[in-house]
C-alpha cells in the first residue's frame, strides 16, 4: 500500500514555487550584474560584434554547410568567415567607440542585423545593393506583406541580450584624446586581424568567394551596412548626373498621315511573372484562359534586365540595352519622353511603389487617385486596389490628355501589382481563385509547396483576367482607334527552388526562374493592316530569344515613331512586316 507523508504545518503551498523561483532569480541578478558591469567603448563594441557574430550569421553558416566540402573545410571556413566577420564590425564599430551618445546607434545596428537575418532566413534572400535599394523604395502597402508575428519573435530572438544589456552598460568617461588613440588602436587591430585571417586562408577562401560571391552578402550586418549606405548614396550621385537627350529627331512616321485613324497602344508592365507558369507557353495548368481565347501572340523565352522592380524598369524603358545602362555614367530620356517627343499623347498609371523615375516628365498618376467612394469600396478592398482599379474611368482619364496629341494617338502604360510575393493570395480575387488549397500565409516556408504554387498560379490567373479585359476595352475603342497591347513582365519570382523565394538575387547567381519572364501581344486588325504584319511569321517567332532590351526598339516600331535610337534588329515586329496584316 502507498502512503503519502503529511505535509509540514507550516508548509505553504507555494514554497515549492518559491524553490524553483529563487535560484532563477539568483542567475538573473548575476547576468544583469555581469550586464551592468563598466566596459570602455572598445570593449563593449568587441563585445557587440562577437554576439552579432554567433547571433545574426545563421544564414551565412547554413549557406557555408551547404556548399559542403567536408567537416573540416566546412569548419575552416566558418572560423575564417567568422572572423572577417568580427574584425570588419570591430573596424566599423570603431568609428562609434565613444563614452556618450553611442548606446542607442549599437542597437540600431543590432536591430539591422537581426531583421536582415530574419529576411535571409525566411526567404533565402542576401543583402546586396539592389536588395537594399529596392526595401528603401517600398511603400508600406508592400512593407505590410512582410510583417507578422514570426518576424517579431525572430527579431526578439537576436534583441533581447543586446537590449537589456545596452540598458544596463556603464562607459566610464575617458579624454577625448586618450579615446580617439584607442579608438585608433582598435581599427588598426581588426584590421591587422582580417589581413592576417585573408593571408592564412587565401588558398580556401579565393576560389570560395569566386565561386559563391553571394556568400559576402550573407556577412551580417556587414552586407547590410555597406548595401544600405551604397542604396541610400547612389541617389545623391545620380542628382549630379546629366540627363542626356534621346528624343531629337522622333517623329511620327508614315502611317500618321493625314486622315489616319489615331492609335491607342496599352503597354502592360507586369510584376513577378515567370514565364513558365503561363498556359501559354506550355504550362501544365491553365492559368491563362482569357489570353488564349483572345488569340494572344506569346514570346517563350525573354530575359529581364533585373531581378527587382528598380533594376528593372528603368533600364527595359532605355534606350541604351542591359550592358550600357547598368554601365552609365548619366541619365538619359526614355521611352516616354521619345514618343511624347513625336508628338503623341502618354499617360503612366500605377498600381505599384512608382515608376522609378520612368514616368517623372509625362503625364502619371496610381490607380487609386480619382476613384469614386463606391468604386474605392469594391476595387480596393483593405487599401490595396487590385489591378481592375487601373481600368475604371479609363476614358475620363484619357480625355484630360492633350487634345492635339491624343488626336494622333496614345500610350497608355499600366503597371501592375501582378503577382507582387510574398503574399500572393492577396493578388487575386474570389473569381480567379482556381487552384486551392493555396497558402495564406506570408511565411513561404511554412506552406506546402503545392499550397504557394495554388497561390502564385492564382495571382496568374488574375493576371490573365486583368489582360482580357483591357483587351476587351480596346476592342471598344475600335471605332476610334486603331488599338493593340503588350504585356511584359519586369522579372520572375522564386517558389523554393534551391531554399529561395521572392526575387532580387544578384543577376550573375540568380536562377533562371527569376529572369525568365512572360511576353505577349494582342493587335487588332486594323493595327496589323496597317503595320503590315504578318501573323504567320509572328507566330513563328514565338521561340525566338528575346530580352528587355527589345521593349523600347518594338514599342517605337508599332508606334510607327521614326527616330535615331531605333534599332530594327531589336524590334520583335520587324522581321514580319511588309504583309498584308494579321
Amino acid at each position: 500500500m502507498l502512503r503519502f507523508a503529511a505535509a509540514p504545518a507550516n508548509a505553504s503551498p507555494f514554497s515549492a514555487h518559491h524553490r524553483l523561483i529563487q535560484p532563477l532569480q539568483a542567475c538573473l541578478r548575476r547576468i544583469d550584474g555581469w550586464m551592468a558591469a563598466p566596459l570602455s567603448a572598445q570593449q563593449a563594441v568587441l563585445r557587440l560584434s562577437l554576439y552579432l557574430v554567433l547571433a545574426a550569421n545563421w544564414p551565412l553558416w547554413l549557406q557555408v554547410a551547404r556548399i559542403g566540402g567536408g567537416p573540416g573545410a566546412v569548419l575552416r571556413t566558418s572560423a575564417a568567415l567568422a572572423v572577417l566577420v568580427a574584425c570588419g564590425m570591430a573596424a566599423i564599430l570603431a568609428f562609434t567607440a565613444w563614452t556618450r551618445g553611442m548606446k542607442l546607434l549599437w542597437w540600431l545596428v543590432a536591430l539591422v542585423a537581426a531583421l536582415a537575418q530574419h529576411y535571409m532566413l525566411t526567404y533565402g534572400v542576401v543583402m546586396d545593393p539592389g536588395m537594399a535599394a529596392s526595401v528603401l523604395q517600398t511603400d508600406m502597402r508592400e512593407a505590410a506583406d512582410l510583417i507578422g508575428p514570426r518576424m517579431l519573435v525572430s527579431v526578439a530572438a537576436v534583441m533581447l541580450l543586446p537590449t537589456w544589456w545596452l540598458l544596463r552598460l556603464r562607459i566610464p568617461a575617458m579624454r577625448p584624446l586618450r579615446q580617439a588613440g584607442r579608438n585608433a588602436g582598435l581599427l588598426v587591430l581588426a584590421l591587422a586581424m582580417a589581413a592576417g585571417t585573408v593571408a592564412a586562408t587565401a588558398r580556401d577562401l579565393a576560389p570560395l568567394m569566386r565561386n559563391h560571391p553571394q556568400l559576402r552578402y550573407l556577412m551580417n550586418p556587414l552586407a547590410s551596412l555597406y548595401s544600405t549606405a551604397a542604396a541610400a548614396v547612389r541617389p545623391a550621385l545620380a542628382r549630379n548626373r546629366v540627363l542626356l537627350p534621346m528624343a531629337q529627331g522622333a517623329a511620327l512616321g508614315a502611317t500618321h498621315a493625314a486622315g489616319a485613324r489615331p492609335l491607342l497602344f496599352v503597354l502592360v508592365v507586369g510584376e513577378t511573372a515567370r514565364a513558365d507558369h503561363f498556359g501559354l507557353n506550355g504550362y501544365g495548368r491553365d492559368t491563362t484562359p482569357a489570353l488564349a481565347a483572345r488569340d494572344v501572340l506569346s514570346w517563350r523565352n525573354v530575359r529581364s534586365c533585373g531581378t527587382s522592380t528598380l533594376a528593372s524598369v528603368p533600364c527595359m524603358f532605355s534606350p541604351l540595352g542591359k550592358e550600357a545602362f547598368e554601365s552609365r555614367k548619366d541619365d538619359t530620356e526614355n521611352l516616354l519622353d521619345v514618343v511624347q517627343a513625336a508628338g503623341l499623347a502618354v499617360l503612366w498609371l500605377d498600381n505599384q511603389s512608382g515608376c522609378k523615375g520612368v514616368c517623372d516628365r509625362v503625364p502619371n498618376a496610381f490607380a487609386s487617385e480619382g476613384l469614386p467612394r463606391e468604386a474605392r469600396a469594391a476595387l480596393c478592398p483593405g487599401g490595396e486596389c487590385g489591378d481592375e482599379a487601373m481600368l475604371h474611368g479609363l476614358d475620363e482619364r484619357l480625355a484630360v490628355l492633350p487634345a492635339e496629341q491624343r488626336a494622333r494617338g496614345v500610350l497608355l502604360v499600366l503597371h501592375q501589382m501582378g503577382s507582387h510575393g510574398p503574399a500572393y493570395y492577396k493578388r487575386s480575387t474570389a473569381q480567379t481563385k482556381r487552384f486551392l488549397p493555396e497558402c495564406r500565409t506570408e511565411v513561404l516556408a511554412n506552406c506546402a509547396h503545392g499550397e504557394l504554387v495554388n497561390a502564385y498560379d492564382n495571382s496568374i490567373a488574375a493576371t490573365d483576367a486583368f489582360l482580357g479585359r483591357t483587351i476587351d476595352w480596346l476592342r471598344a475603342q475600335s471605332a476610334r482607334y486603331d488599338t493593340g497591347l503588350l504585356y511584359l513582365s519586369d522579372h520572375g519570382e522564386s517558389l523554393g527552388e534551391y531554399g529561395l523565394f521572392l526575387h532580387g538575387m544578384p543577376y550573375s547567381v540568380a536562377p533562371d526562374v527569376q529572369k525568365h519572364v512572360p511576353m505577349v501581344a494582342w493587335l487588332d486588325a486594323s493595327l496589323a493592316r496597317r503595320e503590315g504584319l504578318s501573323a504567320a511569321c509572328l507566330r513563328a517567332g514565338g521561340d525566338a530569344a528575346l530580352t528587355h532590351d527589345h521593349l523600347y526598339h518594338t514599342v517605337l516600331g508599332v508606334l510607327d515613331v521614326r527616330s535615331p535610337t531605333y534599332r530594327p534588329v531589336l524590334d520583335a515586329f520587324a522581321g514580319c512586316r511588309g504583309g498584308n496584316g494579321l
